[in-house]
């Protein structure tokens, strides 16, 4: 099975991602229930464009016991994909789930504020955002401004008289 995990990897690195899928499929076919499977079949389902078929890879290698990193990019990719279908409540808890395991990863906190953004909680987004410029950014001008943006991420609709 590894053997024909890394050609599918290998294909879809080289962009033939329709027969990286074909292949996956056909091992899953006597293997459904492997994690590392699913998870590349999903991936291969998303470079091609087609969410809706990539999710329930995604499903199963996070429930068939996925683990470190790829673990952390199937929820990220789970919780993307169900954005892209509109399934803003699942995304925001796949991406919440994520963020409990891999509290550091930045980029999970950027996806987490799209999926913010689509379910209307407009500020929540925008701070998360501001926060994450603030500590992740290299700009002397931006961390000279720092403590400030941070206390405005708090409040920022607040009007002073």
């Amino acid at each position: 099975m590894k053997s024909i995990l890394n050609k599918a990897i290998e294909l879809r690195k080289s962009g033939d991602y329709e027969s990286s899928l074909d292949l996956l499929k056909e091992e899953l076919k006597v293997s459904s229930h492997d994690p590392e499977l699913n998870y590349h079949a999903a991936w291969a389902c998303d470079c091609l464009g087609n969410e809706s078929e990539a999710a329930p890879y995604y499903e199963a290698a996070i429930k068939n016991g996925l683990i470190g990193n790829d673990l952390r990019d199937a929820l990220l990719g789970l919780g993307s994909t169900y954005r892209c279908l509109g399934e803003y409540d699942k995304s925001l808890e796949k991406l919440d789930q994520a963020l409990e395991s891999f509290p550091d990863d930045k980029e999970l906190v950027v996806f987490r504020t799209l999926t913010l953004f689509n379910l209307g909680r407009h500020e929540e987004s925008y701070s998360d955002l501001l926060n994450l410029l603030v500590d992740t950014t290299d700009d002397d001008g931006i961390k000279g401004y720092g403590e400030v943006l941070k206390n405005y991420s708090k409040c920022l609709n607040k009007v002073w008289s």
